[in-house]
């Protein structure tokens, strides 16, 4: 269980691809103090997506990623030297800043514009036509793990307004136009909209 609170940005060391089978790969990732108390076992969510830590060797974790992983992330497509937005997960007993955040990533959106203006940045995602119908405005998002409130909804868009520290201490501040981000959608609303 996450919160959507990005706690820093990770750098990729080394991403292993399974080239053959495009099933399966391995990415070792520098957490630096993030690395503190890590052990192997635990979660750690990367842009959002929820992956257990197999290996910690001086700040380094090693992540392994299964097909279905890559299928339906961001991950697939990052290279050695890409930074990633990381959040450990929640202890028992910790504040819940964000919102309920699972690292169950629903699927990759596009960003289709960046509007900077003087105290905010307004981005706009186009999502899978699947996901609309989890998608409310004034509603909680995670866009590459980090818990937004969607600000406007039209169609298969949605938009976000983000504070410039937020586009400093995560990897928005380095996302382009066409960049695909991970969504996860509100899971308290797929549960009521589930009961349907």
């Amino acid at each position: 269980m996450f919160t959507g609170i990005i706690e820093g940005l990770g750098k990729i060391e080394k991403f292993d691809k399974n080239t053959k089978t495009r099933s399966e790969a391995r990415m070792k990732i520098n957490l630096g103090n993030l690395a503190q108390g890590l052990r192997v076992g635990d979660s750690v969510a990367i842009n959002g997506v929820c992956l257990t830590a197999i290996n910690i060797a001086k700040g380094i974790a090693e992540f392994e990623m299964v097909g279905e992983t890559i299928k339906k992330t961001n991950l697939g497509r990052l290279e050695n030297g890409d930074k990633v937005n990381i959040e450990r997960s929640l202890k028992v007993g910790d504040r819940l800043e964000g919102h309920f955040v699972l690292g169950h990533v629903d699927g990759s959106g596009t960003i289709l514009k960046i509007n900077k203006q003087p105290n905010q940045i307004q981005i706009w995602i186009e999502l899978p036509k699947k996901l609309t119908k989890y998608v409310a405005e004034k509603g909680s998002i995670t866009v590459d793990g980090i818990s937004l409130t969607v600000v406007d909804k039209i169609k298969n868009k949605f938009s976000v307004s983000i504070i410039p520290h937020t586009m400093q201490v995560t990897n928005l501040g380095l996302k382009k136009i066409g960049d695909k981000v991970n969504i996860e959608t509100d899971v308290l609303g797929k549960y009521i909209l589930s009961e349907d």
